[in-house]
């Protein structure tokens, strides 16, 4: 009897290695209960629905705990799922359906979380992109006034390839290493919560593998590849062998990034809490490239003091005595919504106040964030830059330099994450001392799409040519005023389009710690010539996974050194 030929599904590659495993299929989500599901006459409906509150309190403890045995972006994620699930208004609401409508808990639950996601849709921007986390509340919610076991991740003896048509960020947070090697899903974009947190976490991912689940039988062979982007179902004894050598390299990162050539390239971190900081010099890291400053300004009524905010930033600078920090001002509104910056409701808050506008209203907010973080700086060795997220124009980059000025900041520049900052980068970097591109907005506004919604996540892709064209501009701004461009949006981390990046002219690249050694792996096995080349073909594809492939094709050397 002949070994069944192996069959190659193509998605998009979010976090890289390669991983040979059994596949488990991810279980029926909890299944929606009958609509004419009512309690019988005499029921004591003000006490059964009390059932929905301690439910409540059982999943939110739960989720919690959960967040409390995870770190960064993982454990924020899950403390704010878990708020969900204790949301007043969800339970008041579900509460109400038993009371008056007679309703069934599990069914009460059901019709008050797909009214609170009607209005989450209808607010858009952040408040949209929760209503898979509501999802997955009000199933957890189920389960747990049904007595059926929560929704998750099936047990298995061996560990395996998580296969599913899409996972909610609080899974993938949650997920044991040890057992799940890999993940592949049927939907999905590369910059959505899902595949940011698989990628921080070190689970090579492919997402959008269209027709996944249904090629691959549960307890069947897979070989996922987070860089190629590929899962092939039954792979030949060679293909496994060949997967398995090169997923036994051990690499690190000496702390020096450069080309064959001996071109230097700056690899930094992103930080998004100070706790990531000492692993991420561990890491060997050059610097930070971008610190996230909102983890002191999230689950909030008010801002922090200038005191809480000093003591934050130093957590971070001490880990980098001498090295370059650049810290992000805060990047509020849009998918960070704060209390105390609200204003009117917006429409499509990702195209309203965010970023630096929010200074426009709230300038005290911004004001206060830069005292604290020259105290910050006048107090430990580091190399403190600073840069301001959604810059527009010529003028918010040129109020942003002075006011950075004024606090005696002298190194102050701009995130390019809006196509216009992109364009201007010439006349921009004429105040600013540098820039930033942060690819996964540049993406998100260059394309129209966005960056969390599956159905559009071909074109939610840093390889669309359009935005390597905004990055080159960005980059030819940079030389036109002698200033330096680096990347610290999610495109940094993927080894094959640092080189493009580099091509295109950037001199530094942030990314999680986890993908220093192969992005620096690549560049020392590539010349500074050989980046700008596959630049060009990059430049001159006609899609995304033209772009993709031709620059795969013209580097060899991944498949040397398994990327």
């Amino acid at each position: 009897m002949h070994a069944p030929s192996p069959t190659v599904i193509t998605g998009i590659g979010v976090s890289p290695g390669r991983v040979v495993a059994p596949a488990v299929l991810m279980p029926d989500p909890v299944a929606e209960p009958p609509s004419g599901r009512r309690l019988p006459p005499g029921t004591d409906y003000a006490a059964v629905s009390k059932r929905i509150g301690a439910a409540s309190e059982v999943v939110r403890a739960a989720l919690d705990a959960a967040a409390d045995r995870a770190q960064g972006e993982s454990a924020d994620l899950l403390h704010a799922t878990a708020a969900i699930a204790a949301d007043p208004t969800l339970v008041a609401d579900a509460e109400q359906r038993v009371v008056d409508d007679r309703l069934v808990p599990e069914r009460a639950v059901w019709e008050a979380a797909e009214a609170v996601s009607a209005q989450f849709e209808a607010l858009g921007g952040y408040f949209a992109e929760r209503t898979r986390d509501i999802a997955d509340v009000r199933d957890r919610l189920v389960a747990e006034l049904t007595g059926r076991p929560a929704p998750g991740v099936p047990a298995h003896e061996a560990p395996f390839v998580l296969v599913a048509a899409d996972l909610a960020p609080a899974i993938v947070a949650t997920l044991d290493t040890e057992r799940v090697l890999a993940i592949v899903t049927g939907t999905g974009g590369p910059t959505s919560h899902t595949a940011i947190l698989a990628r921080a976490r070190g689970i090579p991912t492919v997402v959008a593998a269209r027709g996944a689940e249904a090629a691959v039988l549960a307890e069947g062979l897979v070989l996922v590849d987070g860089s190629a982007g590929t899962v092939t179902v039954d792979p030949t004894e060679e293909q496994v062998l060949a997967a398995l050598a090169l997923a036994a390299q051990v690499r690190t990162f000496d702390g020096h990034g450069h080309t064959a050539d001996g071109h230097h390239v700056e690899l930094l971190a992103n930080v998004g809490d100070p706790a990531d900081a000492a692993p991420a010099a561990a890491a060997g890291a050059e610097g930070v490239g971008l610190f996230r400053t909102e983890f002191g300004f999230l689950d909030r009524d008010e801002a922090p003091s200038i005191d809480e905010q000093v003591a934050a930033y130093r957590r971070v600078l001490a880990a980098f005595p001498g090295r370059k920090v650049v810290v992000r001002t805060l990047d509020a509104g849009a998918d960070k919504p704060l209390p105390f910056l609200a204003g009117d409701a917006e429409v499509n808050p990702a195209l309203g106040v965010r970023g630096l506008r929010t200074a426009t209203r709230h300038p005290e907010v911004l004001d206060d964030q830069l005292t604290a973080i020259a105290q910050a700086a006048a107090a430990e060795t580091a190399e403190v830059w600073v840069m301001a997220p959604m810059v527009s124009t010529v003028d918010e980059a040129q109020q942003f330099v002075a006011a950075c000025t004024a606090h005696g900041l002298p190194v102050a520049g701009v995130m390019i994450e809006v196509p216009s900052a992109a364009l201007l980068a010439g006349p921009i970097l004429a105040h600013a001392a540098f820039a930033s591109i942060g690819t996964n907005d540049l993406t998100q506004y260059a394309m129209a799409a966005d960056r969390l919604l599956g159905a559009v996540a071909e074109l939610s892709d840093p390889w669309q040519p359009a935005v390597l064209h905004l990055v080159a501009a960005a980059c030819g701004g940079g030389a036109q005023q002698g200033r330096p461009v680096g990347v610290c949006g999610e495109a940094a981390a993927n080894p094959a389009l640092a080189a493009v990046l580099v091509g295109l002219g950037v001199s530094s690249l942030s990314m999680t710690p986890r993908a220093l050694p192969d992005v620096a792996a690549l560049l020392a096995a590539t010349t500074l010539d050989e980046c700008r080349r596959l630049a060009q073909l990059a430049l001159a594809a006609s899609s995304a996974a033209d772009a993709r492939a031709v620059v795969r094709a013209g580097l060899p050397v991944l498949e040397e050194l398994g990327l």
